[in-house]
């Protein structure tokens, strides 16, 4: 039958649903319980999707026409991915990374480490609208200063994936702060000041937990022996001086220039390994294959045998350690390709809110939307674009400021996908922080704590503006 001449069917619920329940269960049996690799589950996943998709009238064009296109979407995430990689290794060539590393070690009060990192975290994240950057930058110096006081390395990963998130949700450099309001068309700024209701009661909630964590943690210290030895090796592998900063400002001043993202990094990453050279003498040959291979300790000429808290600190970087990370998410794409070109996406959205009639019903299926996408695709993007663009004329039939739409893509999709071990977040700061996501989940507090307060918002009342003010004769807007 000719293409134009056949005929394409509108998924059942269950048509729709099948392939979603099979990769759920595939990755919760498969990855969580068998330790079965996530890639493969994903392709056996999008085979069962393609399969019905098949069913549906459409073809293989159809479908890889819709993975290209997911894929391309997904590129620019990739390229920062790729250059993150870059930054790393000639961070660690440079001596950037290890200098904070072996002052902080000294400065940092390991009972305030986790509240530090997400603090710091947090606030590098805001000045570059980065997550990503964040984590993969002054996070790896944190987990190696967690990794020299011997503190939790999951809760620090955690704290360091929430303060990024903090960021992330908040800063005007941030594309999905930027997404949001776009999504659900509401403005910038409005959007920001709104994800205070939820951001700061869940930052609270954070910075409480790693305090009372910190507090309790004395007693898991390392022991003064391996810090001292730790410390006697990064300061016989490289020269310190102030200069070895420079980098770090660079970054900053390009986020506050709004220079692009991509150069910026890589030129950073140049001159890092001209640092590398110049100061710290090593070779040409050994900064540009940190670039590429990642930083290692033998590229310092350190004479003896050094120990496994200094490689596991420093030992990493480069193009090639986020490429699993790349190929992840060109699996991830290929199922969220089949099953959004075949509409069985649509369908169980459309399911999701096809009896809500409250305020808090909507903000709930909103919510319960954000985290079927994020579940299904592992992509921010898409967590933010495809429930906006479902709920955006709910919530003007039910008077609700489409504010209230942005923040809630923000609550429960930008902070969710980190939590998710196939998301592309999750893969990076797993690749990157050296913890997997399974471990750091319960200590990024704040990325499942505002999706608690949005809830708690939804059903009060608190924090929910209308386009006209409801009557106060029925005391809420129905």
């Amino acid at each position: 039958m000719n293409q134009l001449e056949r005929k394409k069917k509108k998924p059942t619920f269950g048509q729709a649903v099948t392939p979603i329940v099979f990769m759920i269960l595939s990755l919760a049996i498969g990855y969580g319980y068998l330790g079965l690799k996530t890639e493969p589950l994903l392709v056996i996943s999008a085979f069962v999707a393609g399969i019905i998709a098949l069913s549906l009238g459409y073809d293989w064009s159809d479908m890889q026409g819709a993975i290209i296109e997911k894929i391309a979407k997904a590129l620019p995430a990739t390229l920062i991915l790729w250059s993150v990689g870059f930054l790393i290794g000639s961070w660690m060539f440079s001596g950037t990374v290890p200098m904070i590393i072996y002052y902080g070690v000294q400065i940092v009060n390991p009972k305030f480490l986790l509240v530090t990192a997400f603090i710091i975290t947090a606030i590098v994240s805001i000045v570059t609208g980065t997550s990503w950057g964040a984590a993969g930058t002054i996070g790896v110096a944190l987990m190696g200063i967690a990794g020299g006081l011997g503190v939790s390395l999951p809760a620090t990963a955690g704290a360091i994936v929430a303060g990024a998130y903090f960021g992330d949700k908040i800063s005007p450099l941030s594309d999905t702060t930027n997404l949001a309001p776009i999504a659900a068309g509401s403005e910038l700024y409005e959007h920001i000041k709104h994800m205070f209701y939820t951001t700061i009661p869940a930052t609270i909630v954070s910075l409480i937990v790693y305090l009372i964590v910190g507090f309790g943690a004395s007693g898991e210290m390392s022991t003064p022996e391996n810090v001292n030895t730790m410390l006697q090796q990064l300061d016989g592998m490289f020269n310190w001086n102030i200069i070895l900063l420079l980098p770090t400002l660079f970054i900053l001043l390009g986020s506050l220039k709004k220079w692009p993202t991509i150069p910026t990094m890589l030129g950073t990453s140049l001159f890092s390994v001209l640092l590398g050279v110049f100061i710290q003498g090593f070779s040409f040959q050994d900064g540009f294959a940190s670039l590429i291979s990642g930083f290692n300790v033998s590229m310092t000429g350190y004479e003896g045998e050094v120990i496994n808290e200094v490689t596991s600190l420093i030992n990493r970087g480069g193009v090639a350690s986020v490429t699993g990370t790349t190929v992840l998410i060109f699996c991830a794409m290929g199922f969220a390709g089949i099953v959004s070109v075949s509409g069985m996406l649509d369908v169980v959205l459309e399911k999701l809110m096809s009896k809500v009639k409250s305020i808090g019903g909507i903000i709930l299926s909103t919510i319960a939307s954000c985290f079927t996408v994020a579940f299904v695709t592992g992509s921010s993007y898409l967590t933010i674009l495809i429930p906006g663009e479902l709920f955006k004329d709910v919530y003007v039939k039910k008077n609700l400021h489409a504010k209230n739409l942005s923040r809630t893509l923000e609550d429960s999709g930008t902070v969710l996908v980190p939590l998710i071990p196939w998301s592309a977040a999750g893969a990076y700061m797993t690749a990157t922080l050296g913890v997997p996501t399974i471990e750091y989940i319960p200590w990024a507090v704040l990325n499942y704590t505002g999706i608690i307060f949005a809830i708690i918002l939804a059903f009060t009342g608190i924090g929910i503006e209308y386009i006209d003010k409801p009557s106060k004769k029925n005391g809420k807007n129905v």
